[in-house]
């Protein structure tokens, strides 16, 4: 990684990324630029002087002259922030990625000795059967039985403000119909919350980061929010169950993103990974220890490139 300079020139520096160059190795004459994205992860806008002595030309020109790295190979670790094109200039808000923990089938781990703010996932049906022994407390299922009370992740998307009304949908061009996940592939696969099919990998890169393109009316993964103002007391959202939406944000909305997880036959199998990556061994409340290990799970809406990190525990009954 380097910083390339940026005092005077116009630079452009471009790379392909893993899938891309996978599909150039080929040699059959297929591969085309047909995507490309930019990024301003290096930008501080807060360097902007609209005070500055020299007049308007001066300004931003701190922000012009900024370094900028050179662009990665790692599709992982470039372009944080993606830039977008809108048609509509008149825009007061941008839509946002918010995880949604109304309802109960959605929640982290509240106080817990294994784990809190975060994703608890258990990887095999001895270790469900030991979580499921501590009184509230909520996990996913790595071992995946097919019904509809297995815990999952819920992402809603929309506008998360009382400026605007509920009322109304958000606009098709804000919307997303379209998400990227990137998840390691050696710890886990993303299933269907509803059905518990497994989801189809798009491509494993070189550091088992496997990327899932999901889109909408393909499963159950992807469906659109309820519009209406809130109800409930207390809390946001609270006393509505998941048939009248559990909804959360305050504004017009878009779509809602839901996914389970099955662990992977690596970590059913073998202690390997929870050894030599893993948080060590944790302990409940019934003093029953559990291999640890933590990871996390990456949200990119296709439309905004808004993007989500969310928490995951992976655990494992000790013998």
């Amino acid at each position: 990684m380097a910083f390339l300079d940026n005092s005077g020139d116009i630079i452009l520096d471009a790379v392909l990324t893993d899938a891309g160059r996978k599909r150039l190795a080929r040699g059959d004459g297929t591969f085309k630029v047909t995507k490309y994205a930019f990024g301003d992860d290096e930008i501080d806008y807060s360097s902007y002087n609209a005070f500055h002595d020299s007049g308007s030309a001066y300004f931003d020109l701190e922000i012009l002259q900024t370094p900028v790295l050179e662009a990665f190979t790692n599709n992982a670790s470039s372009l944080k922030s993606k830039l977008i094109t809108l048609t509509n200039n008149n825009l007061l808000f941008l839509p946002e990625m918010v995880l949604n923990q109304v309802g109960d089938l959605t929640q982290m781990a509240a106080s817990s000795s294994i784990g809190a703010g975060i994703f608890l996932a258990a990887v095999d049906l001895d270790t469900e059967t030991a979580l499921g022994a501590i009184s509230n407390l909520k996990y996913l299922r790595g071992d995946q039985t097919s019904d509809n009370t297995v815990p999952y992740v819920r992402v809603d998307q929309g506008l998360d403000t009382d400026k605007l009304s509920p009322t109304n949908r958000l606009s098709s061009e804000l919307t997303e119909r379209q998400y990227m996940i990137q998840m390691d592939n050696r710890l886990g696969m993303l299933v269907d919350a509803f059905t518990q099919t497994q989801g189809t990998v798009s491509f494993v890169d070189d550091d088992q980061i496997a990327t899932y393109y999901l889109t909408q009316g393909v499963g159950q993964y992807i469906k659109d929010c309820l519009v209406g103002p809130l109800t409930g007391t207390g809390n946001v959202g609270s006393g509505k169950t998941e048939s009248d939406g559990n909804e959360l944000l305050a504004g017009p909305r878009g779509t809602k993103l839901r996914f389970g997880l099955k662990s992977s036959s690596n970590l059913k199998a073998s202690d390997y990974l929870f050894d030599t990556i893993g948080q060590g061994t944790v302990t409940d409340a019934n003093a029953v220890d559990y291999k640890a290990l933590d990871t996390t799970i990456k949200i990119i809406g296709i439309t905004t490139g808004y993007s989500i990190d969310i928490p995951v525990r992976y655990l494992k009954k000790t013998t």
